[in-house]
């Protein structure tokens, strides 16, 4: 690249960045409109098609697993342009399948090398920002956060042609991202270690890591959390409460907005307070947010009681999650594409374990729902309190 593109590239680079990530959730998001139509079309059962999504965060983990530890290695610029090539190709097989397993391979397919993409972002984000990483992930995500919003409605907007159209669009925003790429990405070097570790090494080093294990954990128990929140809650408002389509898309992009201040917020602040005390703030909130909603359902109280006990809980799921991200990637200079994906991997691995839970336990209630958001929370202020005891311990 020229000296004046490497320029423009540093300006542009968080939004750029936040388009990478937001490949994936508008991948997952952008279809759910068009599950029924999806059904009909390869004449299948609506379980089948929903099965599709846990797929998705299958494959995605998988392929965290897979290039982690090869951004620790290689260019990460190439990764990126390896993910969104391969996205762009997979995408577009799936407007030519001719069955429902067809369908299901190529999302695994799709999820897979996507993740080529995506897991080299914060990586980038920690070689530029440092001790700030945790203000430049929120910026990433503040961004990014905009994709779920109005994923939703693109979809819905789409399905007037056909279910096919709304994969054509992904196809073409990740092929605009991908030109945005070749011009305007740097390419950050990862830090080299003096020792050229194996990639079993690289994971042995992320996994006994102590300092980490209890941050580690806790973005595993806020992912079941938050997946279950992306899984369940259509049931919950279309279903159990019998929102419109209307009031639905209204509501799920309210606690969109929650997140994006929560974010704004984290920008503001984390560089005076730190990441572990913002991961405290996050905690306290989502603790009295959880116990709001556990409320909520014993009392059998009305929509109101769970839009105002969500709103908060998803806020502070999102504040817990960045900071704890900052606080892993931190403790590994040298093996952040590692870290990143052992993360990630937890992260969409237990995502995709949130439908059949939630499937197991289904009773017609919100109860499965609650449940899969109150106890994670109370898990993660057990796992906060043992880490700031080892803090403490140390000092």
């Amino acid at each position: 690249m020229t000296e004046h593109s490497t320029k423009i590239s540093l300006g542009l680079i968080l939004p750029l960045l936040a388009a990478i990530i937001a490949v994936s959730p508008l991948a997952i998001d952008m279809y759910l409109p068009g599950m029924p139509e999806i059904a009909e079309y390869f004449s299948t059962k609506m379980p089948l098609v929903q099965n599709s999504l846990s797929v998705y965060l299958l494959g995605y983990a998988v392929g965290l697993l897979v290039f982690g530890p090869m951004a620790d290695k290689y260019s990460r610029r190439r990764l990126v342009m390896i993910g969104l090539l391969g996205f762009i190709l997979t995408t577009l097989a799936l407007t030519f399948a001719q069955n429902i397993e067809q369908f299901i391979a190529l999302r695994f397919m799709q999820a897979f090398i996507s993740s080529a993409a995506t897991v080299v972002v914060p990586g980038i984000i920690r070689q530029l920002y440092g001790k700030d990483t945790a203000k430049g992930l929120s910026y990433v995500s503040m961004i990014m956060m905009l994709a779920p919003m109005i994923a939703p409605s693109i979809g819905s907007l789409l399905l007037i042609d056909s279910w096919q159209m709304i994969f054509y669009a992904l196809a073409t925003y990740a092929t605009l991202i991908f030109i945005c790429s070749y011009f305007y990405l740097p390419d950050v070097k990862s830090l080299k270690s003096s020792v050229n570790y194996s990639i079993a090494k690289r994971y042995k080093i992320v996994f006994s890591h102590r300092a980490a294990r209890f941050d580690l954990l806790s973005i595993v128990l806020i992912s079941l959390a938050f997946f279950s929140y992306i899984t369940a809650i259509p049931f919950v408002y279309l279903t159990v409460f019998e929102v419109s389509e209307f009031e639905f898309s209204w509501l799920f992009g309210l606690n969109v907005f929650g997140l994006m201040i929560a974010h704004f917020i984290n920008t503001r602040l984390v560089s005076r307070m730190g990441s572990r005390k913002m991961l405290y703030s996050g905690v306290a909130l989502s603790v009295l947010a959880a116990t709001s909603l556990l409320i909520a359902y014993v009392f059998s109280l009305s929509l109101m009681y769970y839009v105002l006990s969500v709103l908060p809980l998803m806020a502070s799921l999102s504040m817990i999650s960045v900071n704890a991200d900052a606080l892993v990637l931190q403790e590994f200079a040298e093996h952040a594409g590692t870290a990143t994906a052992v993360n990630g991997t937890l992260r969409f691995g237990i995502g995709a374990l949130a439908g059949p839970i939630l499937a197991l336990f289904y009773d017609g209630s919100t109860l499965p729902f609650v449940l899969l958001m109150v106890v994670p929370v109370y898990l993660v202020l057990i796992c906060q309190l043992l880490q700031n005891k080892r803090n403490k311990a140390i000092v």
